[in-house]
């Protein structure tokens, strides 16, 4: 937006309300689907391990709010269909209320941000609000509010959103991108968090993940066997894996480079992870410091392109997903992993990070008793921060106005594509039990 006034800023957003009217985004549209939830599923499968495919349907047939984790594409798919305001930000992608949460920051201090940024790209800021919006309801009913208090919770959400980029709007850019969150230790689901994350340190890793390689006293430590969501290995794979840590130090900065060459590797695995994830190939290294008691995880994840790219024509595809996904990341975080970085393995593109260095995520039995609303405002706060630090919080203020009504408009669309996640996964169910979704995988 360079070279265009605050008023000219304002002025654009507001007059994107042409365009997609607010009232209009209570709209939902599944007639309108190109392809049937199943099939849009089983595309995503292509290119992820085989024998994990059937695992990550159990994942999602466990409860709705499992399927709504592992069905981004489908609800890609579904706001394609609907008016956008064209407004773009750099999207999460995959905002739900299990995608915020606590890690160590690169000084230390224990942070609580958005947190998972595998389907991020550059799209319609108010996808994010949808998607969101969707997740508030389903894990409302999840944890045994009743529906009133569900839809609340999304409208204090989005009120939250809508009076903090309004803030955004009155403060200087530069305050904007260093703006911080105040008050989250006094959010019950929150603060559980954070002590999650208190306690994950890098040696309780070393405990859960690792053992010694014999009972030898002293003996070297190495990933235990935990099939199939742990496995060890070795051999000419190993060192691939290995080999893939040359490209990624050398995207390092400096400091990180000469912070990394004080650790030495130790051990390879492969790692289960998510709902979403599960299938993609997931490798973790054990690396040693100054001794056994200095260990340091480095995890290294497959990334696809984002499942919203095919919905987005002017988002070209990335070179590389893994870098898409470090400077998506880096573009709505306040701090980010100082580990953050990308590499490939046999053609396929990967993300690297910590794995497990102070992390802490909500459960949804965190969201009871009054839990969901004060965690719905921290989750509408939190997503005004990164759409700001990543859009223009001019342009977002204007299309948003100075009413509320937009969020009553967002909840209703939150229960909606709530009962449509439920239909699609009851669907999911049958077809897994006739047997029909044998999505065609490629192997290694």
């Amino acid at each position: 937006m360079q070279g265009t006034t605050p008023q000219e800023r304002r002025a654009l957003g507001q007059a994107r309300r042409k365009q997609a009217g607010r009232q209009q985004h209570d709209e939902l549209k599944p007639k309108a689907r190109r392809h049937p939830a199943i099939e849009l599923l089983a595309r995503s499968m292509h290119g992820r391990v085989p024998a994990l495919i059937k695992l990550k349907y159990e994942l999602m047939a466990a409860s709705p709010f499992g399927y709504f984790r592992g069905a981004v594409p489908v609800m890609a798919a579904d706001l394609s269909v609907l008016p956008s305001t064209g407004i773009l930000s750099q999207l999460c992608g995959d905002a739900h209320v299990r995608n915020l949460g606590a890690y160590a920051a690169p000084d230390g201090r224990l942070v609580f941000d958005i947190n998972d940024f595998d389907e991020t790209i550059r799209g319609p800021f108010e996808w994010d609000l949808k998607r969101m919006a969707a997740s508030l309801v389903l894990a409302g009913r999840a944890s045994g509010h009743k529906e009133p208090a569900a839809r609340q919770a999304v409208v204090r959400c989005i009120e939250r959103y809508c009076a903090q980029m309004r803030a955004f709007a009155k403060m200087p850019a530069l305050e904007v991108g260093r703006y911080q969150v105040r008050r989250l230790g006094g959010v019950k689901p929150v603060h559980a968090a954070l002590l999650k994350a208190e306690r994950a340190t890098p040696q309780l890793t070393l405990q859960q993940l690792t053992e010694p390689a014999s009972a030898k006293k002293g003996a070297p430590r190495r990933f235990r066997e935990l099939k199939p969501t742990l496995t060890r290995v070795i051999g000419a794979q190993a060192r691939a894996i290995l080999a893939s840590l040359r490209p990624y130090r050398e995207m390092l900065e400096p400091q990180r480079q000469h912070l990394l060459s004080f650790y030495r590797p130790v051990d390879v695995a492969f790692k289960v992870v998510g709902t979403g994830s599960v299938g993609l190939r997931d490798y973790c290294i054990y690396f040693e410091g100054n001794g056994p008691a200095d260990p340091l995880f480095l995890q290294i994840k497959e990334e696809p392109a984002s499942a919203y790219t095919a919905y987005l024509p002017d988002a070209h595809p990335a070179s590389h997903n893994g870098q898409r996904v470090a400077e998506g990341q880096r573009a709505m975080q306040m701090q980010s992993d100082p580990f953050l970085g990308w590499t490939h393995i046999d053609g396929r593109q990967y993300l690297v990070r910590q794995l497990n260095d102070h992390k802490g995520s909500i459960e949804l039995g965190d969201l009871k008793e009054g839990g969901l609303e004060a965690y719905a405002e921290v989750c509408g706060e939190l997503l005004a921060r990164g759409h700001a630090r990543s859009g223009d919080p001019l342009v977002i203020a204007g299309y948003l106005g100075s009413g509320g009504g937009f969020a009553e408009v967002l909840a209703k669309f939150g229960s909606l594509y709530a009962d449509q996640t439920e239909k699609d996964w009851e669907d999911l169910k049958r077809s897994r039990k006739a047997g029909k979704n044998k999505p065609k995988a490629t192997s290694d």
